[in-house]
């Protein structure tokens, strides 16, 4: 059957607020929690307890903010997030973040506050998606933020999805300091592992595969911007880890028994 006569990928996604999926982390399981599994075991067992809080880097707010623009438009954005800040009359500028006077607007706005220049640099990496064809024609049609919620490998499983097309799949954004540097950056932070989690999401629940992109932009000049196609080949083979690495996540829970990777000795081997 062609593609264009399946039903849009788009009909398996749910529509629910952040704090709604945030609240479900606690029986379900993210691509994120994963990834903290497979690199250490007893990382992901405090985290899960409530032990250590998940690190909100300046950085990763800036995120929130560059997507909320480039992937849910203007509107969204004006209302999810506040920008700028009180005008201090004796200089004519802003307040500092660290004063007062800021704290106490910021108190007010009950929403994420950003500064005029996250605003003027989500309004420019907009422009920049927007004027690259590939990225734009990923973007034409979809869901923005879709949530996708079932069973994976014998453990409840749940991914919020930056974009997902009708017929061509899922999409995913990032933001990077230089393309050049993006598939090193891919393989350092494994993405491919974060959307092999996601495609087996879709899946399971519309019954085929999709495709899987990526759309990368720099966050400096000159705001280059770049589409990638993740293989089958590697999303197969992330597949396989992802499923062996929740096999070892049940072991673990079954038996309360949460190691670090590091209780054996180890040889080095160079001088």
């Amino acid at each position: 059957m062609p593609a264009t006569a399946c039903a849009p990928f788009t009909d398996v996604v749910i529509a629910e607020p952040e704090a709604v999926y945030a609240a479900r982390r606690k029986d379900h399981l993210s691509s994120h929690a994963l990834a903290d599994f497979r690199a250490n075991p007893l990382l992901y067992r405090k985290k899960a307890l409530g032990l250590i809080a998940d690190e909100d880097r300046p950085a990763f707010q800036i995120g929130r903010a560059v997507h909320c623009r480039i992937l849910e438009g203007l509107g969204a954005f004006q209302e999810r997030f506040a920008v700028g800040g009180p005008i201090n009359p004796k200089t004519n500028r802003p307040f500092g973040p660290d004063t007062k006077a800021f704290g106490d607007w910021a108190a007010l706005q009950q929403r994420p506050v950003v500064s005029e220049d996250t605003a003027l640099l989500c309004e420019t990496l907009t422009q920049a998606v927007h004027g690259h064809d590939e990225a734009l024609a990923l973007l034409s049609e979809g869901v923005a933020e879709g949530v996708v919620r079932t069973p994976l490998s014998g453990t409840p499983c749940q991914g919020r999805i930056d974009w997902l097309h009708p017929t061509r799949g899922i999409v995913d954004l990032k933001t990077c300091d230089r393309l050049d540097w993006f598939e090193a950056e891919a393989r350092n932070f494994h993405y491919v592992h974060q959307l092999a989690f996601y495609r087996a999401l879709v899946a399971a629940v519309s019954g085929r595969r999709p495709d899987v992109h990526i759309i990368a932009v720099e966050k400096r000049e000159p705001y280059r911007v770049g589409v990638w196609r993740i293989s089958d080949f590697a999303l197969d083979e992330a597949t396989v880890e992802n499923r062996a690495a929740i096999s070892r996540l049940l072991a673990c829970r079954e038996a309360d028994t949460w190691p670090t990777g590091f209780e054996a000795i180890r040889t080095i081997e160079f001088p």
